[in-house]
């Protein structure tokens, strides 16, 4: 086998995650926030701020699962057995989501329903990724290369910790977004809840950091044994770093910096568990070499997946540039 082409395919599949939960992750944002106002105004907009991205966001998550089914069909074989329920939730909820985008603005006055379907199904999503996550973090048993759990392991105080903090992380993005987007009341808003979405943010990820190293071996010799130990402290120190320049930025009313720093959060967040984990893409026995589909299966889907991929990113940046600038109050784009 080309040791090379899981790699490509693996880079390609953490690419796509990473896009997701960056793009798609202001938008559940916004019905995280979805409770902690009444007025109809700030719900509004806080709908149209994202109203001509959000489906498009999930683009993503459709090339992260279908890349990891097609390249990598053992991993897939394995990681859905055991973490199954957390993703039918996930997916429902994401449908919920969906729908009541579209049927809120057609339905008033009569649309709390759809208020619930929106906030209920952004919340659960958040929440069942960050199970997902932490579900494949703790490590999933295998036996004989097939799934040897039961259906309820990820039902455990780390997944939990990890939804809990998927929950606040997007939130913080969410509030973000709508201090760059949007202004007045709505961006005044954002800006008040911000600060405590960050500190949320920092305990979750502070206490992820911790958890990790004391509970698998084999991520505490990645990180302490020499002479990782001598370079890999840069990465939390650039994170604390990103989350004082976020801090300051919400405190000066500054628009672009904590929208920007807390990506660079994410990122540096994303970069230190795929350091905890990699080669191991079903932790900690089954490495994206033992899971690949054979070399034909994966140049075939590459020859489709690569000419695509600029395609796609080309549509993305362009629908950004086209709505870009501060969503007004009482604009929309239904």
């Amino acid at each position: 086998m080309e040791w090379y082409l899981p790699i490509i395919w693996a880079g390609l599949i953490a690419t796509a995650v990473a896009l997701y939960v960056i793009l798609d992750g202001f938008d559940l944002g916004m019905g995280i926030l979805f409770p902690t106002t009444q007025e109809e105004a700030r719900r509004d907009e806080m709908m149209n701020s994202v109203a001509p991205f959000w489906d498009g966001n999930e683009t993503w998550l459709v090339l992260g699962g279908g890349g990891l089914w097609v390249a990598f069909p053992q991993a897939y074989a394995v990681i859905m057995p055991a973490l199954y329920l957390p993703v039918i939730v996930m997916l429902l909820a994401l449908i919920f989501r969906g729908v009541s985008f579209e049927f809120r603005w057609v339905s008033k006055p009569r649309h709390r329903m759809w208020d619930l379907a929106f906030s209920g199904g952004s919340i659960v999503a958040a929440f069942a990724q960050g199970v997902i996550l932490g579900g494949l973090l703790q490590g999933i048993r295998v036996e004989n290369g097939e799934f040897a759990g039961g259906s309820f392991d990820w039902l455990a105080p780390f997944p939990l910790l990890c939804g809990v903090g998927v929950v606040a992380g997007y939130g913080l993005i969410g509030c973000c977004w709508l201090m760059m987007k949007t202004e007045g009341p709505t961006a005044d808003h954002a800006r008040r809840l911000a600060p405590g979405f960050l500190i949320a943010v920092g305990i979750c990820a502070a206490l992820v950091s911790i958890w990790t190293p004391a509970s698998f071996e084999r991520i505490a010799d990645r990180w302490f044994a020499a002479p990782n130990i001598y370079f890999l402290w840069l990465l939390p120190a650039a994170t604390a770093v990103l989350g004082l320049l976020a801090w300051r930025g919400m405190r000066q009313g500054r628009t672009a910096l904590p929208f920007f720093s807390t990506i660079g959060i994410f990122l540096l967040c994303y970069a230190g568990l795929a350091i905890s984990n990699f080669p191991y893409l079903v932790p900690p026995t089954l490495t994206v070499w033992d899971t690949a589909a054979v070399p034909a299966a994966q140049i075939f889907l590459l020859i489709g997946t690569l000419p695509l991929l600029p395609m796609i990113l080309g549509y993305t940046v362009f629908v950004y540039w086209t709505f870009r600038g501060k969503l007004k109050e009482g604009e929309g784009y239904h």
